[in-house]
């Protein structure tokens, strides 16, 4: 995949990720895990919204830039590697707000995922 398309891809997925995470924390069916951002939803929509956009633009523009390095493709690709995996969070908590999986189903996939992750740390 070309780095724009990769660059774009991260930018759409980071903005996506914004909006289901005001979604799901504004309805009550989730919390925001990173401390900085759930303060900013604290204050309000619109300061989550903006630094989630301006942390992604600046992203996205330092990838296109400096996207010829091999630390860029790197990096970008284990960012997409991540926020694919984020979606998977996403989808997962749509499926459990709609009552289409157990809450039993997502705390065992809950684990398992914390227990391959301590693998890799």
């Amino acid at each position: 995949m070309q780095i724009f398309s990769q660059t774009f891809l991260l930018f759409a997925l980071n903005l996506l990720d914004a909006v289901l995470t005001l979604y799901w924390v504004r309805n009550g069916f989730a919390t925001e895990g990173n401390g900085l951002m759930a303060r900013l939803l604290d204050i309000g929509d619109f300061p989550f919204l903006a630094v989630k956009i301006i942390v992604g633009a600046a992203a996205a523009f330092v990838l296109w830039n400096w996207g010829n390095k091999r630390i860029a493709r790197y990096g970008l690709t284990l960012t997409l590697v991540i926020y694919i995996g984020l979606m998977g969070v996403h989808l997962f908590t749509g499926l459990s707000v709609f009552g289409l999986v157990s809450e039993t189903f997502i705390q065992d996939a809950s684990l398992w995922s914390q227990n391959l992750f301590a693998v890799f740390i």
